[in-house]
This record gives structure tokens, C-alpha cells and sequence, in this order.
């Protein structure tokens, strides 16, 4: 309040001085007007007259600084930089990020990002005239894209087997292209294929649901895996679904029923095929089942690489027990079973939306969550849920689609396999066609992107140049190093990168590369 009347003090201090010579002009010329002989105002009635008309001018002037201020063509100044904004290509504005010194946001735009940084980058981002990169002559224009991109993916650190391509995102034309068509392995920018194949398949509400089900006359209550990788037994669930809030819920429905002792199982039957993916047992993927708390973590994390459990399911079903004894309902050691359709659902919890997992999936490079996903398009699209079938959901959704397939094989969803195929030309349309306005449902492919210097696995990376600007998936295996995402350039302009480099020797090498290539993108106003 303090701040508002601050505020509108100047405004209604100039309003009044203005209105009071008319005010005393008006309450003059009542004064020596002839008295009417039926009413005649007395000075009472004056002073109201005036003081009204001083009020209601300086209401006036209060709502119109409140809606100002206003330019000299009388439109409203916000009115006019609002058009202005939405007229830009690029960028996109994530709404009121307040990013304090040394401390990392949630995703804001390019220009706050590098304001609140203290930063400085080239360009538009400076302030400068835009579409210019540093040290470039306007009068000659831009300078050609191919003499900025092919020196840096020409570095040693990359090796010869590399690829890239460059797409602008509000055109969809392509601006360069290195090799764009050769399939190379794409490690874990395989997960942006996996995510826009899963929105495409069950729409960015679908929600995974695990339940407890009853079987009539026998006591046996049975655990039904829906297939969720964030179905959590953590104290402190957020968002996700609770596995303790499962078992309360079930306890009471028990209780109802005047029962306090159950046969525990447990159903993991809607995945189906190997559980081990091809690499076999590693930190970075637990066995892949259809009932799994905490992705089988072993140490409370909920990201990164770390010792799974070797049995998730069953694993589930032991924190379950303890939380139904903890409700009051005595269970058995639970066993793997199967519930029959004559089972009585007794209660469910249900993750997020599917564009909550598929940001979670791409933020943090989640290889769980991306088999999980793989396996849930394959059984919307009619196919086993297994490894096998969720690769082939993928390929026929991504062609469904209309995007280039030439060259492209999958083997997961995670791109743990060494096998899988994809192009530069194939990830930049699969961003392209998430930032088609006709296809609002794949945006979270765009959304979840880590942000550099910010969020999941870029947030240590382009602290020295880029921070926000840059937004892209990361793919790192031996001898595999990759990049993929968005980048606005000084011109504006939104623009999809894909680069990708095989039988590289030094990792550490080959990422700053590929960052420096992607920075040099972003301060490039070029042709």
C-alpha cells in the first residue's frame, strides 16, 4: 500500500493543481449567477460541489496512472511493448522468475537470465544492434552460418565421424547442415525421440496408475503395478505418487470391510520381455518392471547414477507391507501374483500428468523413466511392453508423424544402446514439430530441455558464456558425445541444433566442443 500510494502521489498532486483553477472559476460563477427563486444553494452546498468535482478529477487521474503510462500517440505504453514482444520469433517467456545472486532458477527467459547473471553476451542480448555477431561490419550483413559452424565441428576433439544440422524453428527452414542425414549413435538425445513418440501416443495428461485390488473370498490383496518410474515411498512425495498414501488408503478400505489381515501379491504383468536392458545390471537403469518405488534407488536419490536394487517389484512390495502394518493391517510376505478381473479395485494413486515425467525425463537425463515411457507407447499403440516393442512404437509413431526416418533405428528408449541410430536432420525435426503451433501437446519436449548453466544436466555447463540462452539435451556414452536443443540468436530467432559426434577419445574434450559450438550459435546473427 505504502508503495502504491508512492505511486499515484505525483500523478494526483499534478491532477488537483490542474482542476483547482477550474474549480474556483466554476464555484465563482455560482457565486455571483443570478439565485433562482425556487432553490438557492448555500455555501455548503458549493463547497460539497467543489470538493465532489475535485474528487472525481482526481479518481480520474489515479485510474488512468494505474493504466498508463500512456506515449504520445495515446496508446498505452505496455499495450505497445506487449504487441512488440509477441511480434519477436524467438524466446519464450516462463513468467516471473526471480533469480537471486549465486542461486539457480527455474528456466526464465534469455534477457532476465543474463540480467540477473551481471553478464554479457553478444548481440541483442547486449542491447547492441541486433543480427550482428561481435566485430561484424551491418553494411555486409550476416556472415555465412557454414564459416561459423564448420571450423568449430571440424576440432580434433570431435573426431571425423560427426554430424550437425541447424533449423529455424518458426520457418522450419533448414540453415545448415553438416552431414545431417548420417546415422550416428545418438546416446541419450535418443530421449527427445522417446518423449515426443509417448505425447504423440497418450496425450500430455495421461496419467499411470497403481492400485490395490481384492480378491473376492480369499483375503488376498494384490499390488497392481500401472507402470509409473515415480511412484515414491519418500515421507515427502510432491507431486508424485505416494506409495504410503496407497497403503493408508487401502488400510481404511480393509477396514471397512472388517478385515486386518491380508494375503499380500503382487502384479507386474502389464510389462513384459527381459527385465535387464542389454547393457545388464548398471547404475544408471534399474531392471525395468511395471511396479517400482524410487526407481529401485538405494540411496534417496531421485536423479543420477546410483546402486539400484536387483528386484524393484518386489522390493515395492516390502515398503508396501510396512506401511499397510503401520495402518493397522497385518500382511504376509509378499509373492508375485496376477489379479484376475474379479478383483474389487480397493483404492489407486496416479502420477502427474505425462507432461510432468516426460520434463522430469529430459531435465535429468532419467533412463527409467524413458524405458517406462517406451513401454507405455508400445502398449497404446497395440505392442508388447517390453524393450522390443517399445522400439518399434517409437519408429512407427516418429513416422506416423511425417519426420525423416532414413538411417534412424531404435533398440530402447533411453539410448543406453550402442545399436541405436538416429540424424541431426531427424532430432531437429522432432524439436521442429514440438513447436508446432498445431501440436501444443508435444511442448514439453521443448519445456523440459535442461536450461544451461541452470537446470539438470546443463547446469554446470555454459557458466562462462550462453547461461539460459542455450537449451539442449545432452548424450554422453564412450566414445559418443552429443547435443540437441534450442538456441535464440542475436536476429531473434528460435533456432533447433543437433550436433553429434562418434569415436571421440576425450569426453571432457568433445562436450566443450560441442558447447562452444552451440554458444557460437547463439551470439551469431548469421545467414
Amino acid at each position: 500500500m505504502a508503495r502504491l500510494a508512492n505511486t499515484l502521489r505525483p500523478p494526483l498532486a499534478r491532477a488537483t493543481a490542474a482542476a483547482r483553477p477550474r474549480i474556483a472559476r466554476l464555484t465563482d460563477a455560482v457565486r455571483t449567477a443570478a439565485p433562482r427563486p425556487a432553490r438557492t444553494p448555500n455555501a455548503r452546498t458549493l463547497r460539497y460541489t467543489a470538493g465532489a468535482a475535485t474528487a472525481g478529477i482526481a479518481l480520474a487521474a489515479a485510474a488512468v496512472a494505474l493504466a498508463g503510462p500512456w506515449d504520445a500517440t495515446g496508446q498505452r505504453t505496455a499495450e505497445r511493448d506487449r504487441a512488440v514482444a509477441l511480434e519477436r520469433p524467438g524466446g519464450a517467456d516462463h513468467g516471473g522468475t526471480d533469480v537471486s545472486a549465486g542461486a539457480a532458477g527455474t528456466a526464465p527467459s534469455a534477457p532476465p537470465v543474463l540480467t540477473a547473471l551481471g553478464g554479457a553476451a553478444a548481440g541483442a542480448h547486449t542491447g547492441k544492434a541486433p543480427g550482428k555477431a561481435p566485430g561484424q561490419d551491418p553494411a555486409k550483413g550476416g556472415k555465412p552460418l557454414a564459416e561459423v559452424l564448420d571450423p568449430l565441428l571440424d576440432a580434433s576433439a570431435l573426431s571425423a565421424g560427426h554430424a550437425g544440422a541447424v533449423v529455424d524453428m518458426s520457418t522450419g527452414k533448414r540453415l545448415y547442415g553438416a552431414d545431417g542425414d548420417k546415422a550416428l549413435t545418438p546416446a541419450s538425445t535418443t530421449k527427445i525421440a522417446t518423449a515426443v513418440a509417448a505425447l504423440s501416443a497418450l496425450g500430455p495428461d495421461h496419467r499411470l496408475t497403481t492400485r490395490t485390488a481384492l480378491e473376492p473370498d480369499t483375503r488376498e490383496l494384490v499390488l497392481v503395478g500401472g507402470g509409473d518410474p515415480t511412484l515414491t515411498a519418500h515421507k515427502a512425495p510432491g507431486q508424485w505418487a505416494s506409495l504410503r498414501t496407497l497403503a493408508r488408503d487401502t488400510a481404511a478400505a480393509l477396514q471397512k470391510r472388517g478385515i486386518h489381515k491380508i494375503t499380500l501379491s503382487y502384479d507386474t504383468t502389464l510389462f513384459s520381455g527381459p527385465v535387464l536392458h542389454p547393457i545388464g545390471v548398471n547404475d544408471n537403469l534399474a531392471p525395468v518392471t511395471a511396479l517400482a518405488a524410487d526407481e529401485g534407488r538405494t540411496d534417496g536419490s531421485d536423479h543420477g547414477p546410483v546402486t539400484r536394487v536387483a528386484d524393484p517389484a518386489a522390493e515395492a512390495a516390502r515398503a508396501f507391507a510396512g506401511f499397510l502394518k503401520d495402518a493397522g493391517i497385518t500382511a504376509t510376505a509378499p509373492g508375485p501374483s496376477k489379479a484376475t478381473g474379479r478383483a474389487k479395485t480397493l483404492a489407486a494413486v496416479s502420477s502427474p500428468p505425462l507432461s510432468d515425467l516426460v520434463e522430469r525425463m529430459l531435465t535429468n537425463s532419467d533412463n527409467d523413466i524413458a524405458e517406462a515411457l517406451a513401454r507405455q507407447t508400445a502398449l497404446a499403440s497395440g505392442r508388447p511392453g517390453s524393450f522390443e516393442g517399445g522400439a518399434q512404437a517409437i519408429a512407427a509413431r516418429l513416422t506416423k508423424l511425417g519426420l525423416p526416418m532414413k538411417g534412424a533405428a531404435f533398440h530402447d528408449g533411453s539410448g543406453l544402446n550402442r545399436d541405436d541410430r538416429l540424424t541431426a536432420d531427424l532430432l531437429t525435426s522432432l524439436l521442429a514439430k514440438a513447436a508446432d503451433p498445431a501440436r501444443p501437446g508435444l511442448r514439453p519436449v521443448l519445456t523440459g530441455l535442461p536450461v544451461g548453466g541452470f537446470t539438470g544436466t546443463l547446469a554446470e555447463r555454459y557458466t562462462d558464456g550462453a547461461a539460459g540462452v542455450v537449451r539442449a539435451k545432452t548424450g554422453t556414452l564412450t566414445g559418443v558425445n552429443t547435443l540437441a536443443g534450442t538456441v535464440v540468436d542475436t536476429d531473434g530467432r528460435l533456432l533447433a541444433f543437433a550436433f553429434l559426434a562418434s569415436d571421440t577419445t576425450d569426453p571432457d574434450a568433445a562436450q566443450k566442443a560441442l558447447d562452444h559450438t552451440a554458444s557460437a550459435l547463439s551470439e551469431c546473427g548469421c545467414e
